[in-house]
């Protein structure tokens, strides 16, 4: 049986944030983390990839800090400036693939500047289950908790059925001009849009649900990072 192999593909990061939450002196994706800013780490799993062929990230358009890391440097890697919002951030680099000559039938994939944790087993698994698909997918992890719903008291309404519950997680994966299409056409609508794959549903389609490491977490709060660091210490 001959092995799948794992497609080309273009990566974008939006990094425009400031992460409140962190009650930090800096953006999150910039807070030290073994040794470099957080977004070095996560920048480093799709820049070791041999299928990578490209990566934006973007960017506040005053940031100070991103000129000062060793990625900015790559090649590789293009600035672009971000928006106020994530989907304006992620539709600034998908216009920027396209203008620089990317197919629309090519693969992006979109990862969260704050989760430096993605395992390259992950990132592989998903671009092998993914490649033939017809809408694309993300990674995600089954809900372990009880679920409860509440009300507007503060009070539990319902117990939530966890077995078709979903964390979603990033990289979402999806082809350049139907993503470009979905995240135009639901901003435009000014539909909510919390994700890439909030998009694509948006228009109709049903993306696909890769099972990933529950450890592809997001920084948002001093915890996580902390949590990080006692991890790889280890």
């Amino acid at each position: 049986m001959t092995a799948r192999t794992t497609p080309d593909f273009w990566a974008v990061i939006p990094a425009a944030g400031v992460g409140s939450r962190m009650r930090a002196d800096r953006p999150k994706q910039y807070l030290p983390l073994a040794g470099k800013a957080l977004i070095e780490h996560t920048l480093g799993c799709f820049l070791d990839h041999p299928g990578l062929l490209g990566l934006v990230v973007s960017i506040a358009p005053e940031d100070p800090y991103w000129p000062s890391l060793t990625c900015a440097l790559d090649q590789r890697v293009q600035r672009v400036d971000g928006g106020a919002e994530r989907a304006d951030s992620v539709l600034a680099g998908l216009c920027h693939l396209r203008e620089r000559g990317a197919r629309l039938t090519d693969w992006v994939l979109v990862h969260d500047a704050a989760r430096p944790n993605l395992a390259r087993g992950d990132l592989d698994r998903l671009l092998c289950e993914l490649a033939d698909d017809p809408v694309g997918g993300l990674l995600a992890v089954p809900a372990r908790d009880t679920l409860k719903r509440a009300g507007a008291d503060g009070r539990v309404v319902e117990t939530v059925d966890r077995s078709v519950i979903w964390q979603a997680y990033t990289p979402q994966m999806f082809r350049l001009g139907a993503l470009l299409d979905a995240l135009q056409a639901a901003l435009e609508a000014g539909a909510a849009v919390t994700d890439e794959a909030s998009a694509i549903e948006w228009i109709g389609e049903s993306p696909r649900l890769v099972e990933g490491r529950a450890d592809n977490v997001k920084v948002t709060r001093p915890e996580d990072l902390q949590w990080l660091e006692q991890r790889w210490a280890r």
